[in-house]
């Protein structure tokens, strides 16, 4: 009976370890703000369609996250998507005519906004929109624009 307990015992602390261990590993992967400091300015950019961009995606230059998305609106008038941004404070000299595109990591990952730096010697400021900038691709519209237009190529 004694030795019963003890495997029981073992197995209990070994569960409890790996839910811990499950717990820490998803807090770890979902949060970006731990790379975005609390000195930050906003910028904003439209886009025709964001996709699934979501809240708290990053916003990377060369793939180095710089930024979060802060908010994802619509506007009303012309119904685009008004993706509002937190860049942080030590990435201050990020050129004024910079492009903005949605992007996903790798084949059917998480989308996040890549900056493209311009050459322009202003800076982007607080309250700065983002004039250049290119929607996301979605692999459905690919795939049914292939499928249903393959035939027109040759009937011209």
């Amino acid at each position: 009976m004694r030795a019963n307990y003890k495997v029981e015992l073992s197995s209990g602390v070994f569960l409890l370890m790996g839910i811990a261990a499950l717990l820490w590993l998803a807090t770890e992967a979902t949060d970006y703000g731990m790379q975005v400091g609390k000195d930050t300015y906003k910028i904003t950019a439209r886009f025709t369609n964001v996709a699934d961009l979501k809240d708290r995606a990053p916003v990377k230059i060369g793939g180095v996250t710089v930024g979060l998305v802060e908010k994802i609106t619509l506007d009303p008038v012309v119904f685009d998507a008004v993706v509002e941004m937190k860049i942080d404070k030590r990435f201050s000299e990020i050129p004024n005519d910079s492009g903005a595109s949605i992007l996903t990591s790798g084949v059917l990952g998480d989308r996040y906004i890549g900056l493209d730096p311009g050459g322009a010697l202003e800076a982007l400021v607080d309250g700065d929109e983002i004039f250049v900038t290119q929607s996301a691709v979605v692999l459905e519209t690919l795939i049914s624009k292939y499928l249903f237009n393959s035939d027109k190529g040759g009937d011209e």
